[in-house]
């Protein structure tokens, strides 16, 4: 079974970058800690809905486009 958070955590990063958002930036626009996007972006926490939808809403996506499928999951 794979880590959803490592997963979720490639996708933002990759819907970031994309964007040419910076750690700080995505920071600024959703009121979230740097340090917390940062440990967000590397996978190493669980964040509440509260805080995906803070964050699709900074980069303009929908917020599934972040979360992993089950297929990802389960292999």
């Amino acid at each position: 079974m794979s880590d959803p958070n490592k997963i979720f955590s490639e996708k933002l990063r990759a819907i970031r970058k994309g964007k040419d958002f910076s750690q700080d930036k995505l920071a600024e626009l959703t009121k979230i800690d740097r340090s917390y996007i940062g440990r967000i972006d590397r996978g190493e926490v669980n964040i509440t809905l509260e805080m995906l939808f803070k964050i699709a809403v900074a980069l303009e996506c929908d917020p599934g486009e972040m979360l992993p499928s089950l297929k990802q999951i389960l292999h």
